[in-house]
């Protein structure tokens, strides 16, 4: 259970990180220097309501995904982000658990492709963050929770995803998610997160259990593709993936080729801004 001092420290460390640096504009009257609620609401994907019982010791059972996506949103450091969760009364997650924490340099990255589409996840695929680019080009995601984070679940469960697919392109997308996911189990085989998400997955999709049970090995990799964004039409897009040794980390991102009608279409969805949520 959440001390009211969990409260405290988030409302303290909010306070210090200033706008610019979490790659917001700083522009009109401030009263505090530091990051306002709906700020920090929007780099955390945590609604507002949540965030004001949070600080006002009014919620006291944050879950671990709640207190992660508010240590990244406040930019903690190892030793602070494990602190924020003993308040919160959860154990700071360990080598045994799939790497969730944003390293400087993934930060960095972000704050300087502010015009580009670039969203991380992690061994498991699931979503941890995502720029506003990446948000207006494939839908909201602030309202995605629990497994519907998790690109391996969409894949197999969801709908009104905005990525064009054949049956051919779905199931080769099928398959590499299942061997990446199976790559993560022997890495973090003490993970109750991922034994979860693999659980109901079988339970859930009899393909995903097919695949599964076949020992399926490869991996996710670099493709073009073409999105159906609802105002601006079709754009078809290079997603490279970058894979951060040592944390595991998914660097998702979207380009177009420079002068083509792709990349004017990119253009304008990323002046669009956020978009209805995809589905």
């Amino acid at each position: 259970m959440a001390t009211t001092e969990f409260g405290r420290a988030v409302r303290r460390w909010r306070d210090r990180v200033p706008p610019e640096a979490a790659g917001l504009p700083a522009g009109g009257l401030r009263r505090a220097p530091g990051l306002r609620r709906e700020e920090l609401s929007q780099l955390s994907g945590i609604s507002v309501d949540y965030i004001t019982r949070l600080e006002q010791g009014r919620a006291t059972h944050p879950s671990e995904q709640v207190v992660e996506a508010l240590a990244r949103a406040l930019r903690l450091s190892d030793a602070e982000r494990s602190h924020l969760f003993r308040l919160g009364g959860l154990r700071p997650p360990g080598p045994e658990c799939v790497p969730t924490r944003l390293t400087p340099g993934v930060q960095r990255v972000l704050d300087r492709l502010t015009g580009t589409p670039v969203a991380v996840h992690d061994a498991t695929w699931t979503l941890l963050v995502a720029n506003p680019p990446y948000a207006a080009l494939m839908g909201d995601p602030s309202g995605w929770h629990g497994h519907r984070r998790n690109g391996v679940w969409r894949a197999f469960l969801g709908h009104g995803e905005r990525v064009r697919h054949t049956a051919g392109s779905r199931e080769a997308l099928r398959r590499a998610l299942v061997a990446d996911l199976r790559a993560a189990t022997a890495r973090y085989p003490d993970d109750r997160r991922l034994g979860r998400l693999v659980a109901d997955l079988r339970r859930d999709s009899d393909r995903f259990a097919e695949l599964w049970d076949s020992g399926i090995t490869g991996r996710h990799e670099s493709a073009r593709k073409t999105i159906d964004h609802p105002r601006a039409g079709a754009v078809t897009l290079d997603c490279d993936i970058l894979t951060l040794e040592g944390s595991d980390l998914h660097i998702m991102v979207y380009t177009a080729e420079p002068g083509t009608e792709d990349a004017e279409r990119l253009a304008l969805i990323t002046t669009l801004g956020i978009q209805a949520p995809a589905g």
